[in-house]
């Protein structure tokens, strides 16, 4: 069954994280991605956990982006390397790149360059604040993102103060972004058969997914603050609590399910106390009712109390640890983490968080090695065996 973008080839100039991870998800849907690297390789290719890893340029973190992609390198401050990549985008349908605003330009393959050879192309820019602004040549990261948007001043506790969320979380949402705002384009070309610049901001793409905390403050003057591990509802019982061996966090935000939980846990007179008739007064005795509901959770283990509960009705989950949760059956019966063969054994990688009945998303290669492919595709480009050795002899390959 085809893809989504089968024959759609895409030239992938990014690094790092947001840019591999968009095209990663245009990949598994069938696009041809041809990442392009600089010769000695991106930095991602190497890792702190393993000198044999970063020896092959490898890292775990570059596999989990970068699968399903064919790899070339170039040296684009030769041009004879630029020759390449606009001979490559004269039949590309997208190019996608996360360069500072003015990069690509200078090197002589930005938009106007490249949609001068190509006007149909789609091409798609990743930084920190867009391409036009007072910020827009500063560098992007994702803790600096995190921490400029907004969301580092509502992840924490009071006690602790603000807290970085445990994973690049702005940089996927960029690259999630993206993967749609390109896929758009691609959609809209079908109908006008123009192509376009694509702008992409990490900040901006972290706002959008700030919508509900944005209309709260424009709206009502309400600023979230640090709010712990209490949902935003901050009802009393949507948060974390100690059980047997663990914590398990609750989203029990309705009478109907505040009900179901005090049943569940042996405790049905405790709706019925005037200190816990309803939300407000349970916030007032919050601590005395965390006290209760923790004299329970602490007869038996965390995982034993979460299929108790889920089956009452009272929503929670046990606090895993990501090993823990890979091995959770849900995972393991839609294979949600999927098995690859690679040279080095097999891999067990994240593929898309969705499926289709059919022609969906698949996971199968994994990253390429570096410039793997600069032969094979110079080829298809109509390049002799002789002229890539030419190439390769002179270093811009």
């Amino acid at each position: 069954m085809q893809k989504p973008f089968n024959n759609i080839k895409i030239l992938d100039f990014t690094q790092v994280v947001s840019g591999p991870y968009a095209s990663y998800q245009l990949a598994l849907l069938g696009a041809d991605v041809i990442k392009v690297e600089r010769r000695e390789g991106e930095d991602l290719r190497r890792t702190h956990l393993s000198r044999e890893l970063s020896d092959r340029g490898q890292s775990p973190f570059f596999q989990a982006v970068n699968g399903q992609k064919r790899g070339i390198t170039l040296d684009l401050q030769k041009p004879e390397a630029v020759d390449i990549v606009k001979k490559l985008a004269a039949k590309a349908d997208v190019v996608v790149e996360n360069f500072r605003p003015g990069v690509m330009d200078k090197l002589g393959i930005g938009y106007r360059a490249l949609s001068e050879v190509n006007p149909s192309l789609v091409y798609c820019a990743i930084s920190a604040f867009g391409q036009t602004g007072p910020e827009r040549l500063g560098a992007g990261y994702d803790g600096k993102i995190q921490a400029l948007s907004g969301i580092m001043a509502m992840t924490g506790f009071e006690e602790t103060g603000p807290t970085r969320a445990g994973f690049p979380v702005c940089d996927v949402i960029a690259g999630l972004t993206a993967a749609f705002a390109i896929s758009s384009a691609l959609f809209q070309r079908n109908q006008t058969g123009n192509g376009q610049f694509v702008d992409v901001s990490m900040l901006e793409a972290a706002l959008a997914f700030l919508s509900g905390q944005i209309a709260e403050y424009t709206i009502t003057g309400h600023r979230e603050g640090l709010g712990g591990n209490y949902s935003v509802s901050r009802k009393p019982t949507a948060n974390t609590f100690k059980a047997g061996d663990g914590s398990i966090l609750f989203s029990v935000n309705s009478e109907k399910q505040f009900g179901a939980m005090m049943n569940a846990l042996g405790r049905p007179d405790v709706p019925a106390d005037p200190k816990f008739t309803n939300w407000h007064v349970r916030k007032q005795n919050e601590a005395e009712l965390r006290e209760i509901v923790e004299a329970e959770l602490a007869k038996k283990p965390a995982k034993e109390w979460e299929k108790i509960l889920d089956a009452a009705g009272a929503p929670c989950a046990t606090i895993r640890r990501l090993d823990e949760t890979l091995d959770h059956p849900q995972i393991v019966a839609r294979e949600a983490v999927k098995p690859i063969d690679t040279p080095y054994g097999s891999y067990r990688l994240a593929a898309a968080g969705f499926r289709f009945a059919q022609g969906g998303p698949t996971l199968d290669r994994m990253a390429p090695h570096l410039g793997e492919h600069t032969s094979s595709v110079l080829s298809e480009m109509g390049y002799s065996d002789c002229e890539i050795e030419q190439l390769r002899a002179a270093s811009i390959i």
